[in-house]
């Protein structure tokens, strides 16, 4: 039995819809056929807002596309080596912002872009926090590393050093020809002996008057605890004394084996009413705070020159200090040798030989004229215009010119003359 009554396919299929047979022409068959249309654009995607946002977020992804390519190269640019070949110094003053840094260390060749280094700074949250200063750029230092020294505030330190046995008049003068301090100098000069022997350290811009201060202050407190820790049986009134005896001793000798010796003497004479008899103070008498010039030695008629500073011809001490004191010369007043010493001479080879009598005294001074004797009979022979002759002291005993001092900072004759 057939179940399909059409007759005309597989079972189940619906049969083709049956129609017209329209003839076609040789070229129509040929000529395909057309597809099915697009569908129609919704009234949704044909609005302006739609539009719109497309564009703008597009033009998102071009911005952050953009920023970070800028942001990479950026950043290689602020950490790659710097320009500068041999580095240089920079000085970053007081509420200097960071446009004027960055600008200044591209004028100066630092820095290959001053907009790199400033968005640099920001970006690492440093707008403020770099310091002034001075400061020392290696050769080569990138962006980042001259941020980071700025930042740091390690600053390029200067010394003023103000040595032991100098006058307050040439520690001023050290001070004003520093040039990496600013600022005048004080108006009133401070006392004798008033300033610390030490070196300071310090950045450019410092006043000199920050300088005179601390000079100042230091030695105040030094001279206050040495004192404070001085031998009971002192012959001396008052600090200032004591600080006046020190800057005597500092100037006798710069030995530090044998500056409580030194000191002891002075001691031993001030307890029994000698004169101190030393010529750093008749030195001071005559020049003052500039000092002896270095070519003029002691005359025999400078002894008996009358000054307030001529411990020859005065008792006691003399009305000031003549110079100075550093640390080593205060320690040897406020806790001097224990011992009965009450002269002392030269020795030739930049110390001191020490006696307690006279006699002793006398003898040390005979070796000490023989052996400078023989020094310029050695050098006359070797052909030395003069030789040692006006660098060959006697003490004031003869009529012969006295040496400015022994090489130790003293005389040759310190503690007492020998022909008195």
């Amino acid at each position: 039995m057939n179940t399909n009554p059409a007759n005309n396919g597989e079972f189940g299929q619906k049969p083709a819809a049956q129609g017209p047979i329209v003839p076609k022409t040789a070229s129509e068959a040929l000529r395909p056929e057309a597809g099915t249309p697009p569908p129609k654009r919704s009234r949704a995607s044909r609005s302006q807002i739609v539009v719109f946002m497309n564009f703008f977020f597009s033009l998102v992804m071009l911005v952050i596309l953009a920023g970070g390519l800028a942001l990479y190269f950026g950043r290689q640019a602020f950490n790659e080596p710097g320009p500068s070949a041999n580095g240089d110094t920079f000085l970053v003053k007081e509420k200097t912002g960071v446009q004027d840094i960055a600008d200044q260390l591209e004028r100066r060749g630092l820095i290959s872009d001053a907009r790199i280094f400033r968005l640099g700074v920001r970006a690492y949250g440093n707008d403020s926090a770099l310091k002034a200063g001075e400061y020392a750029i290696k050769p080569g230092a990138s962006m980042h590393d001259i941020m980071d020294l700025l930042k740091s505030g390690k600053s390029v330190m200067y010394s003023l050093t103000i040595p032991e046995g100098l006058t307050v008049e040439q520690a001023l003068e050290r001070i004003a020809g520093q040039d990496a301090l600013s600022g005048d100098m004080p108006k009133t000069e401070p006392p004798e002996g008033s300033l610390a022997t030490d070196t300071l350290r310090f950045t450019r811009g410092a006043t000199r008057q920050q300088m005179v201060d601390k000079l100042l202050a230091d030695q105040k407190k030094l001279v206050e605890d040495v004192w404070q820790r001085r031998a009971p049986d002192l012959p001396l009134a008052s600090m200032d004394d004591f600080v006046t005896l020190a800057s005597i001793v500092e100037k006798e000798t710069g030995r530090g084996d044998e500056r409580s010796r030194v000191a002891a003497v002075f001691l031993n004479r001030l307890a029994k009413g000698m004169r101190l008899q030393s010529d750093p103070t008749i030195i001071y008498g005559l020049f003052g705070g500039k000092g002896k010039p270095a070519d003029r030695p002691i005359y025999q008629s400078d002894i008996q020159k009358p000054t307030p500073y001529n411990t020859y011809l005065i008792s006691g001490l003399p009305p000031t200090p003549i110079a100075n004191p550093g640390r080593a010369a205060l320690e040897a007043v406020a806790n001097p040798s224990k011992t009965d010493d009450l002269y002392f001479v030269a020795d030739g080879t930049g110390g001191h030989v020490f006696a307690s009598t006279l006699e002793e005294h006398n003898q040390n001074v005979a070796r000490y004229r023989a052996q400078q004797k023989k020094q310029a009979d050695d050098a006359a022979k070797a052909g030395a215009a003069k030789g040692g002759a006006d660098q060959t002291g006697n003490d004031n005993s003869g009529g012969a010119d006295k040496p400015a001092d022994d090489g130790a900072g003293g005389d040759d004759t310190g503690g007492g003359d020998a022909a008195q």
